[in-house]
């Protein structure tokens, strides 16, 4: 209202608008139908005025938009702008939407996959490409002025947010660094480190939703706030939120219902219990369709629901359909299909059929589908598209769709708080939680968000509250140097200038801030000390001598102990050794306790299952078949005495232990021939102790010590074992100290002199096999280079070579020690055996020069499970033959085919050009896998 101003007041905000006006920032403004936020203001100013920003916000908050400005500046400035994504479906959308605003001739693309118009002034790419870049000196980054690196918070992938660090570290300093994070806790520790080494940078946090968020727990027929009403539910404000007393006064009710475990027993005895448990009680988790059904009608659709696992999403699409679930109109099912049938028009029929096509578009027709990586890309591509348009109403889906795909609901839906991490079922984090729940809410769309939570018996309603009100999840590097890095950082600054950009990193930033805190803690422990010493002193003579003398004796005889066991594991082992085919034995202990037929011995011919010492930690591993009809191979764990065979029978040529009615036929025989006979008991040994000198030496010692005649002897025996707890803490965090500084920089070290040793690095200079190695990249890096070296992929076929490259890549996501992976004959399977030979030859090497796998350094053990289907395919084999032999998913079929692709890119740009074949079947083997649904999946 500019009649209320004084003339003063009119004058001055006259000239802040002419100052915008004059500003990059205004026409940029006008490009947007709604007005933009404080935070994104601020953020664009901080980049107008020259400097780096680091903008930390929640999902859907619109902090793309700087990095849009980013964009703006640079075509205004007559500069390029590259805009990095983590992974290409996010790098695919985000051309899209710049080819949308300003051409396809200003915008260009480079993935994995694509390469559009790479010398357009914005190119959206992969954070690897741009990486790769910066380690050839790529003519491309001549006038390059801004870099967007959207989703910086991956630097915490453990596997690949080393890069991300490698490009903030490698830019030229000329050029500005544009950061956009999600809601991090220590956005201010990065943003200092990010000063630190690309000069003045703005962090700009926001915590606010741009559409509120309110948090619900469906239990029974009812919907209960998570938060009582009148406090803060959308995270805007700073109130105190207060967990809903009905929902703590429900949790407290039903989870103190008596439970029969008995109740989980099978078939009918089941459904009673449970008809008679929900007798007993209100309240129940309602099953799918019933929430789908209850959100539609209180208009909460569309909805996410998040399920932690592939199979359970489709068995939820296939349960809504039987239950007759119908959220699409005539008019929107017919637009459904004829948008699927456009966007499939290029697959053929045969292997539509293949993909389940026709049970996956009745669903999309319905409104109803699932989304996960098992999943091939283009059908994912269709159900985001659908979704975004309003055509699909209710998605399942894993958590990768929470991982930047623009796909915003108005409410999401969390079956479970707890999810299978890779090793064991672990409860979600805060972070996840507030990654998951990010979703609900549409800018511009809805008023509100909605995230539920179904109840599940055990929920506890004040851990819920925490994960929801815990909005922020701490930034911790994963970056580690590689085999890789060091040969390309070595050619480009020299050994010791690689050592100093390395200790610049965001992983060694952390470690020098953490140790401040423990050189405090240290202070306090020897004040500590002191007072501990104090109460130990004995009149009558060195008390410390004397607990010395007790610990010694301790420590002496648990060492006694452990090689008594160690010795008793030793006999294990070797009664293992002589197992062969076809033996009966008694399993002793474990979960397979009992009569059991051993199938295969299981002894290692060599370092077999990628940890070192297998051989001489785990031992034999025989494969059994169990009284009970179940193939398992079992551990030394499960043997802690000798085993011998109790009987013999033959193990048919025609056994296959996949087929359940083989392994029953089977158990039934066992049980027949042995199932009568005593396993007897295995006599318990002398204690060593009993015989031990030293044991005999130290106890006179004590016996004759003065202190030992002390009347208050027992109490200060207890303030020297605190001192001598406190005594080895205090040295531990001393090592911890020592173990933290320079911590990067002694695994270049390392990782260097192993590459002398092979003869890639000569002091500052990158012998020709170095430069080899620089142009591979990969979690297998020196295993590639070395194979190419030693020339194990000569005259193979494209198609042999394309199974050989395989292990290079591919990892199996659950270990399956049960059954060996197929592998093709002749010349592949020799190479793959060599390949294996050379990994064990570099893991000795790794070992000897102190370089950790568990560390997040070193060549993991290639694995073979893929290489029958790269090759089946590579030799034309049809899709429905490949998967059904590969028992594989089709979109972890195309992913690692893309993946398999790549590498193969590599090692033909690595390959020997004179004299060799691998470069030329190399590139044939791309085009013989560039097939069928793998190409034409544009997002691998």
């Amino acid at each position: 209202m500019t009649e209320d101003l004084t003339p003063a007041e009119a004058y001055a905000a006259a000239r802040a608008r002419n100052a915008e006006q004059a500003t990059a920032l205004a026409p940029f403004r006008d490009l947007y139908e709604f007005g933009l936020d404080p935070f994104q203001i601020e953020a664009c100013q901080a980049l107008e005025a020259g400097k780096g920003v680091l903008v930390a916000a929640p999902t859907g908050s619109g902090k793309t938009i700087v990095g849009e400005f980013a964009v703006h500046l640079a075509l205004t400035q007559g500069r390029k702008c590259f805009y990095t994504t983590p992974i290409k479906a996010l790098s695919n959308q985000k051309y899209a939407d710049l080819v949308k605003r300003y051409g396809a001739d200003k915008v260009g693309l480079l993935t994995g996959d694509n390469s559009v118009n790479g010398d357009a002034p914005v190119v959206v790419m992969t954070t690897e490409v741009l990486r790769n870049m910066l380690y050839a000196g790529s003519q491309a980054l001549s006038g390059l002025g801004y870099v967007v690196m959207d989703e910086v918070h991956y630097l915490s992938d453990r596997f690949r947010g080393a890069v991300w660090e490698e490009v903030i570290i490698h830019l030229p300093e000329s050029v500005t660094l544009v950061s956009l994070s999600a809601t991090v806790s220590n956005a201010e520790e990065f943003g200092d480190w990010l000063d630190t080494v690309r000069g003045d940078t703005e962090v700009i946090v926001s915590e606010s939703r741009p559409v509120p968020l309110w948090q619900h727990v469906l239990a029974g027929r009812r919907m209960y706030d998570l938060f009582e009403e009148e406090t803060d539910h959308g995270g805007r404000g700073s109130g105190r939120r207060e967990v809903n007393p009905d929902l703590l006064r429900l949790a407290h009710t039903e989870n103190s219902r008596t439970y029969n475990p008995r109740d989980r027993r099978r078939g009918k005895m089941v459904r009673e219990a449970d008809r008679e448990r929900r007798q007993r009680s209100r309240i129940w988790t309602p099953g799918r369709p019933e929430v789908i059904e209850r959100l539609d009608a209180e208009g909460l659709l569309p909805a996410i629901t998040f399920i932690f696992s592939r199979a359970a999403c489709e068995a939820a699409v296939q349960q809504c359909l039987h239950a007759g679930l119908r959220l699409n109109d005539e008019a929107a099912r017919l637009r459904v299909r004829e948008i699927v049938e456009e966007r499939t028009a290029a697959i053929p029929d045969e292997d539509l059929h293949v993909l389940g096509y026709y049970e996956w578009l009745e669903g999309l027709e319905r409104g109803i589908a699932a989304h996960h990586a098992g999943m091939l890309p283009r059908f994912k591509e269709i159900v985001e598209e659908l979704f975004v348009r309003g055509l699909v109403k209710a998605v399942f889906a894993t958590e990768t769709l929470a991982l930047g795909i623009n796909m915003p609901a108005r409410s999401v839906v969390l079956e479970k708080l707890v999810k299978w991490n890779g090793e064991q079922h672990a409860d979600i984090t805060p972070g996840e939680y507030t990654q998951l729940t990010g979703r609900a809410g549409r800018r511009g769309i809805d008023v509100e968000g909605h995230a539920v939570v179904l109840w599940q018996r055990g929920l506890d309603p004040g851990h819920l509250a925490g994960l929801a009100g815990t909005r922020t999840y701490p930034l911790r590097s994963s970056f580690r140097p590689s085999y890789n890095m060091a040969v390309n950082l070595v050619d480009q600054f020299g050994r010791h200038r690689s050592r100093e950009l390395l200790e610049t990193s965001f992983a060694q930033f952390q470690a020098d801030r953490s140790v401040v805190g423990i050189s405090r803690q240290v202070q306090r422990n020897e004040e500590g000390l002191e007072g501990y010493r104090e109460g130990m002193t004995c009149h009558l003579g060195d008390f410390e001598e004397y607990a010395g003398l007790r610990r010694d004796l301790k420590d002496r005889e648990t060492e006694l102990a452990k090689q008594g066991a160690a010795q008793r594991r030793a006999q294990a082992a070797a009664s293992l050794e002589k197992l062969k085919p076809g033996d009966i034995i008694h399993v002793p202990t474990g979960k397979f306790a009992g009569l059991a037929l051993v199938l295969d011995p299981g002894i290692p011919a060599g370092r077999t299952n990628g940890h070192r010492g297998f051989e001489h930690h785990d031992g034999p591993r025989p494969l059994v078949l169990t009284a009970e009809r179940q193939v398992k191979r079992l551990a030394s764990i499960d043997f802690p005495v000798p085993v011998e065979a109790l009987e013999r029978m033959r193990v048919p040529k025609s056994f296959n232990p996949r087929s359940p009615q083989s392994r029953r036929d089977l158990a039934s025989a066992l049980r027949s021939k042995a199932g009568h006979i005593d396993p007897g008991r295995h006599r318990k040994q002398r204690s060593g102790a009993a015989d031990d000198r030293e044991i005999a030496r130290l106890r006179t010692a004590i016996r004759a010590h003065p202190c030992h005649g002390c009347d208050e002897r027992e109490d200060h025996a207890r303030w020297a074992e605190r001192y001598h707890r406190l005594q080895r803490d205090t040295k531990q965090l001393e090592r911890r100290i020592e173990g933290r500084t320079n911590t990067i920089a002694r695994t270049f070290d390392r990782i260097v002199a192993l590459l002398t040793e092979l003869d890639y690095l000569r002091g500052d200079e990158v012998t020709d096999n170095g430069k080899r190695l620089a142009r591979l990249y990969g979690e297998l890096d020196l295993l590639a280079s070395e194979c190419l070296r030693e020339g194990v992929w000569e005259g193979l076929s494209p198609a042999e070579l394309a199974a050989c490259v395989s292990a290079l890549v591919y990892e199996a996501r659950q270990a399956d020690d049960a059954v060996a992976p197929k592998v093709p004959g002749g010349k592949a399977k020799a190479a793959l055996g060599e390949m294996v030979r050379i990994w064990g030859r570099l893991d000795a090497l790794e070992e000897d020069f102190k370089i950790n796998q568990a560390e997040g350094v070193g060549q993991r053990e290639p694995d073979l499970g893929f290489a029958w289907a790269a090759h089946q395919w590579a030799s034309d084999k049809s899709l429905d033959e490949v998967l059904r032999e590969a028992d594989m998913p089709a979109g972890d079929f195309v992913r690692w085919c893309k993946q398999v692709i790549d590498v193969l890119g590599q090692i033909a740009a690595a390959a020997p050009r004179e004299g060799s074949t691998v470069a030329k079947n190399a590139r044939k083997a791309v085009e013989a896998l560039l097939r069928g649904v793998v190409a034409y999946s544009s997002v691998g």
